[in-house]
């Protein structure tokens, strides 16, 4: 497994590879944005190293949260999953912000 650190592409926070519980790590726990590395589409390594923006969170088939990440340069979506040491505020920002910022109005609830 590759032991290292990586620079954050948005807040600049070294980063070590390897998260708790020796799984590696590809986004920044701070801020929980990454670096557009890996082709979704067509696998293998990316040539855009664009920065991929969490986008929300999904919940796989196990029950562990995956961050949704979209590529602010190509607009390609990636899963990964989320470390123990992320930033717990920005993982429930994303989580709730369905509910909090819904498609239509809630007055329409009134209604029912």
């Amino acid at each position: 497994m590759k032991t290292g650190t990586f620079t954050c592409i948005r807040c600049g926070l070294t980063v070590s590879v390897l998260a708790p519980g020796n799984s590696r790590r590809n986004h920044c726990p701070s801020c929980l944005h990454s670096c557009h590395t890996v082709d979704q589409v067509e696998g293998g390594v990316s040539e855009c190293h664009g920065r991929m923006a969490p986008l929300s969170i999904a919940v796989r088939r196990g029950g562990e949260w995956a961050i949704v990440h979209r590529c602010a340069r190509c607009y390609e979506l990636a899963l990964h999953a989320v470390s123990e040491d992320d930033n717990q505020l920005i993982l429930m920002r994303l989580a709730v912000r369905p509910l909090a910022e819904p498609p239509f109005p809630l007055e329409v609830f009134g209604d029912l």
